[in-house]
């Protein structure tokens, strides 16, 4: 890894339209080389201890200008192979500035999937699609898993107007069959399934859908994630992250939390982690990485914005998106462990661990909306190398500070409490109260361990939180008010 840092690099803003910034991602650490993509520049490079070895740019699928690659870190590597996906327009088209804003042609607008030849430094092409649309695209690739049983691709797809749910890719011919039809934005392997997350914009996640590997049988179910909550909350716009399996269950990571999820058993629950209702903390656009038997996975602040909004939506979207009241925090889940083990700026687009260091791919700016495109990436985008250590070691001081609006009369938190000795909730508000603390373990299933009342005065209240252990959430039986204030405090 030593030697594979020296050519990791920052990236400022640079050619690429889009809208707003893409990102470093599909981090893989395969035989030796170490994989991303860089978006929206369209970049796939390919490193080892010898410098880089190549770096592609879409040459195999259309022209250049190229921009775009892929932002849900859809990569997989087996074998000699790496294999990676997303979206890429070749040749991109940037239309320019109106009254109402900026905006891009799809036209060229391809879903793609690479394999990258290790022993030969090549890339080959397997298969590509587009609408030629100037307004509207095929589903992008967001997942790659292969399928062991039939030695195929499994592909998700979710974001885009036709062409959603899941696709087997044979990987020798190119050729594609659809088996799932809900619109799919991340999976993994349970058991004898491959499970995915059910999407749809704007609400999201909106439910599992699987297909038995061995008989090819389906699962659609659909469900709203509120129903199975821990603490009997709401979970509000579940914009869905990455999915993992672990301990024989599917652990579907979202804005509000984590549901797990198991089709055999028939388990169903949620838990609430990082969870502040009206904001966009969560952890969309990122992956999770498995690592000691548990899963790293950030939950991001500022991953979409809205600067020119064109409908009611857009407009209460663009206050919520650029109301920044949290750091990006790094969480380390291992039941019943939940840990926050870092606090980083703006979002982390992607995590990998090569021997005892953790990789960590960083973006400064966000994704934007459609009339907020710009003829370049607007972000800077790098790296952060940690020591794996930070996983036994003591959590980093965090500071969440929440207007009322973003609350109301909501559940809220889901704060890990590991490893911190003095932890705080600061509540102003111009009214008198009564709060709800619910105390409960991310166990196999989950526990409620406890819950009591307490009376909020008007003005400031200072709650010791100390006395509290595993995860904690609230609810205020009265909304708050636009201004008041509760900030979340933790050394």
């Amino acid at each position: 890894m030593t030697h594979i840092i020296d050519y990791l690099g920052e990236y400022p803003p640079n050619y690429g339209p889009e809208w707003g910034s893409g990102g470093i991602f599909g981090l893989k650490y395969h035989k030796g080389v170490l994989y991303y993509m860089l978006a929206f520049e369209a970049q796939g490079y390919f490193i080892d201890r010898g410098g880089i070895r190549k770096i592609y740019e879409f040459e195999k699928l259309g022209f250049k200008p190229v921009s775009g690659g892929d932002t849900y870190n859809a990569v997989y590597a087996i074998d000699d192979s790496i294999y990676f996906g997303g979206w890429v327009h070749a040749p991109a088209i940037y239309r320019g500035r109106t009254s109402k804003g900026a905006t891009i042609d799809f036209r060229n607008k391809y879903s793609h999937v690479h394999k990258y030849d290790i022993s030969n430094n090549e890339v080959s092409l397997i298969w590509k699609e587009s609408m030629h649309d100037p307004e509207k695209w095929v589903g992008e690739i967001s997942e790659i898993i292969y399928d062991p049983y039939e030695q195929k691709l499994l592909l998700a797809r979710a974001d885009g107007h036709t062409n959603l749910g899941v696709y087997e890719l044979d990987p020798s011919s190119g050729k594609t069959r659809k088996i799932l039809d809900e619109p799919a934005l991340k999976g993994a392997i349970n058991l004898d399934y491959a499970c995915f997350s059910i999407h749809y914009f704007p609400k999201s996640f909106n439910g599992i859908e699987c297909v038995d590997l061995i008989e090819r049988k389906t699962l659609i179910d659909k469900f709203d994630p509120g129903k199975y909550t821990i603490d009997d909350g709401d979970v509000l716009y579940p914009l869905v992250g990455p999915v993992s399996s672990l301990y024989g269950r599917v652990f579907a990571f979202m804005k509000g939390g984590v549901l797990v999820y198991n089709p055999v058993l028939g388990e169903k629950y949620f838990v609430r982690l990082l969870d502040i209702p009206y904001s966009q903390l969560g952890p969309a656009r990122a992956n999770a990485k498995i690592f000691g038997g548990g899963v790293i996975v950030p939950y991001n602040m500022f991953v979409h914005s809205v600067i020119n909004p064109t409908n009611e939506f857009e407009e209460k979207a663009k206050k919520a998106t650029n109301t920044i009241i949290s750091p990006t925090l790094l969480l380390y889940i291992a039941p019943p462990l939940v840990k926050i083990i870092g606090a980083f700026g703006a979002r982390i687009t992607s995590v990998e661990v090569i021997g005892d260091q953790i990789l960590l791919a960083h973006n400064t700016m966000a994704n934007t909306y459609r009339y907020d495109a710009s003829p370049y990436d607007q972000g800077i985008r790098g790296f952060t190398v940690l020591n794996t250590s930070i996983i036994n070691n003591s959590p980093p001081s965090v500071t969440i500070v929440v207007p009322g609006w973003m609350i109301k009369d909501k559940v809220f938190g889901g704060i890990p409490l590991t490893g911190y000795r003095y932890p705080e909730l600061i509540i102003i508000t111009k009214k008198e109260n009564q709060l709800t603390i619910n105390e409960y373990m991310f166990t196999l299933p989950p526990m409620l361990t406890h819950n009591e009342k307490i009376s909020i005065n008007s003005g400031r209240n200072r709650i010791h939180l100390n006395n509290y252990s595993g995860i904690v959430s609230f609810k205020f039986d009265k909304s708050l008010n636009e201004d008041d204030l509760v900030i979340i405090y933790l050394r």
